[in-house]
């Protein structure tokens, strides 16, 4: 059997597989932050299932992993391959970033498993670039030596925004004012569109109706009532925000392809885009993933995937281990 896990910082899915079929027998989800640790997260869970013989082990986690340990960006939490060989007495254990393991589950994807933006354009063999927006924002990378992938883990999330238009360099200067460094994922998550909304509305003076305001202050997410609101036409601050987010999100994504040059596509993952997925078939996404200038021809050519399966990283995770460990 294997033991694969998703562990993000809102929620942990873990789950055990049968090797043989590669379908889950039992899966759980638990609330990230209701856990000091990662081990007391573990342990319940093994003696929910019984605590089976586990022949592999693999987790994804929203972090960097270095020489078998990853200390978690958004939860106190610090995990380590030789401390989960003891708790789970399995020596076949790997920590995988969770965009490394999304990657891995890219490939076992089915064709209802994500929404292509750009039905115009054929899918291509090539590298792959990938970027997940949800919690924080995570960046990898696919490269194609000609018969198959490699998964690439990275950290592009964390660089530094670039504005490209006034409108966004005065948003810069707002984030300023709140952080010693303004990344991508300070905008391209879901902390970041409510603080695109704050900007909003000191930038614009521009009263919001009592009622929106009064819910946004009430629910937990707001960032979900700002997208819901911009997406019903409910409010113009909610829908520009979006739209902002949009053309933030549609950048970078075209950043990262040009980096990569990722002829075989963009997949975008985490929670947020397939909430917004048709604000994403407007043109505001692709307007401002094309637009690089002389180097539009080349973005022009690539196609954008939205990633529908929230679980692709718990698939990851399991394929990594079937096929690695």
């Amino acid at each position: 059997m294997i033991l694969a896990g998703d562990i993000g910082a809102t929620k942990t899915l873990l789950a055990i597989y049968n090797s043989s079929t590669m379908q889950p027998l039992v899966q759980y989800s638990y609330s990230s932050t209701a856990y000091a640790h990662f081990d007391e997260l573990l342990q319940t869970f093994l003696h929910k299932v019984n605590k089976p013989h586990i022949a592999a082990m693999c987790l994804g986690v929203a972090g960097p992993v270095l020489a078998g340990s990853c200390q978690t960006l958004n939860l106190p939490w610090t995990l380590h391959v030789n401390k989960l060989q003891q708790q789970t007495h399995c020596m076949r254990v790997q920590l995988l970033n969770d965009l490394e393991a999304m990657g891995h589950g890219i490939q076992h994807l089915s064709p209802t498993d994500y929404d292509c933006l750009t039905p115009e354009l054929p899918a291509q063999q090539g590298n792959i670039a990938l970027l997940a927006a949800g919690t924080g924002l995570g960046e990898a990378f696919l490269y194609w030596d000609g018969s198959q992938h490699h998964v690439i883990a990275t950290e592009g999330g964390h660089t530094d925004f670039a504005p490209q238009t006034e409108l966004e360099i005065e948003l810069l200067r707002f984030l300023q004012r709140q952080y010693q460094h303004v990344s991508y994922e300070r905008l391209l998550s879901g902390v970041g569109l409510f603080q695109i909304y704050q900007f909003l509305c000191e930038y614009d003076k521009q009263a919001e109706e009592p009622e929106i305001t009064r819910q946004l202050q009430t629910v937990p997410d707001p960032s979900a009532l700002i997208s819901q609101f911009a997406m019903t036409r409910h409010s113009v601050l909610c829908t520009r925000a979006l739209d902002i987010f949009m053309q933030i999100y549609g950048a970078e994504a075209g950043n990262m392809a040009l980096k990569v040059l990722s002829y075989g596509g963009v997949y975008l993952g985490g929670g947020i885009a397939p909430k917004i997925l048709t604000a994403l078939q407007t043109s505001y996404f692709l307007q401002a993933f094309r637009a690089k200038g002389r180097y539009q021809v080349i973005n022009a050519k690539i196609p954008v995937y939205v990633i529908l399966n929230q679980q692709i990283g718990l698939l990851g995770a399991a394929w990594y281990a079937k096929t690695h460990l």
